[in-house]
């Protein structure tokens, strides 16, 4: 059982209590009695004196009680400060420990000692602390990742725009075309910073739902129908049984559409992507396969981390921003599923869904 704060306090106030009380009782026994022994020998051999008797009295307890509250004093003082530096100390620590943090000294830690309060506090701090430098080191590399992503398209614009200015090049369509190609990876760019800046936030909620799964997963598939045509890869949509799930609509339409979309762009001409749903005990189990080169097994554990993309299959030609699978981790995270990839005669993205 750990040691509660309040269970410590109160014993320190029991103890502080009983101590004053035991300081009583001693200082009056002894002051009681070392005026009543006074009193028989001065009165030994001679009539009784109430009178000396009751002065005597008088002075034991006066003195009992002037003991009593001396040491009661010290008593409190001594606990006092025991029980200030014990609550204090920590509590000093953490303090100093947040304004470090403050400064941006993200790798500092308090000593944590105990299982009360003062203790799970600390731990908290200090789990804080490794978010913030776990935040940090993300937003360093989104930076230099966003960076890295827009002055590719932004120095090929530019060189474009400098030669078509200068008369190098003659604006033919394909030339116009390269360019608005460049602007629209940049556009494709925001759109998706700012899908992630949305589920990031902690005001992002899921609009909930029953939704149907087969008229969802076909509304989807044509509406891709013809970038898959343009492409000469076959999509086909297996059978799904009658499965509805309780979940965000349009979420769920974003999470197919990227993991098709990832699918085309790695799927050569005259290949295929497949999209299949089964039923599970409590969830249901989407998959998307295509016949594409795979995934290498170096590449499998940061598929879903933002702007990740293998060296051989994810250039920046045919592979993107490196942010949809990203996106579609978020959501089937906030639906309380998982998803994963496997490669096995091309790529295979399994996501897991609970009905509920």
């Amino acid at each position: 059982m750990k040691n509660k704060l309040y269970i410590r306090l109160a014993a320190i106030i029991v103890a502080m209590a009983t101590g004053i009380l035991f300081i009583s009782a001693i200082s009056f026994s002894i002051t009681t009695h070392y005026h009543i022994t006074m009193y028989e020998k001065q009165a030994a051999g001679a009539d009784h004196n109430m009178p000396q008797l009751n002065s005597h009295l008088e002075q034991a307890i006066l003195q009992s009680v002037l003991w009593t509250c001396l040491g009661a004093i010290v008593l409190a003082i001594c606990l006092g400060l025991y029980v200030a530096r014990k609550i204090s100390a920590p509590l000093i620590g953490m303090k100093l420990v947040a304004e470090k943090m403050t400064e941006g000294q993200l790798d500092v830690r308090t000593v944590v000692h105990g299982t009360d309060e003062l203790s799970e506090l600390g731990t908290s701090i200090n789990e804080l602390a490794e978010q913030l430098q776990k935040m940090e080191k993300i937003r360093v590399t989104m930076t230099e990742d966003i960076a890295h992503e827009l002055r590719t398209p932004l120095a090929t614009l530019k060189s474009h725009m400098r030669a078509l200015e200068d008369g190098i090049w003659e604006p033919t369509p394909e030339r116009i075309h390269s360019c608005y190609e460049e602007i629209e990876r940049l556009a494709d760019l925001i759109v998706e910073l700012e899908a992630l800046n949305e589920l990031d936030s902690p005001v992002f909620r899921l609009a909930r739902s029953e939704v149907e799964l087969d008229p969802l997963l076909q509304k989807v598939t044509h509406l891709m129908s013809a970038a898959f045509c343009e492409k000469e890869v076959r999509l086909t949509l297996k059978a799904v049984p009658d499965i509805k799930l309780y979940a965000d609509r349009d979420r769920l339409t974003q999470i197919v559409v990227n993991l098709l979309s990832n699918a085309l762009k790695f799927t050569p001409p005259q290949g295929e992507v497949t999209v299949e749903a089964r039923e599970e005990k409590s969830s249901v189990l989407l998959t998307v396969r295509d016949t594409g080169a795979g995934i290498s097994p170096t590449d499998l554990p940061y598929l879903f981390e933002r702007f990740y993309r293998g060296d051989k299959s994810r250039n920046r030609k045919s592979g993107g921003s490196g942010l949809g699978l990203a996106i579609v981790q978020k959501l089937v995270q906030a639906h309380g599923g998982e998803v994963w990839a496997e490669s096995s005669q091309g790529a295979v993205f399994y996501v897991r869904l609970p009905f509920s």
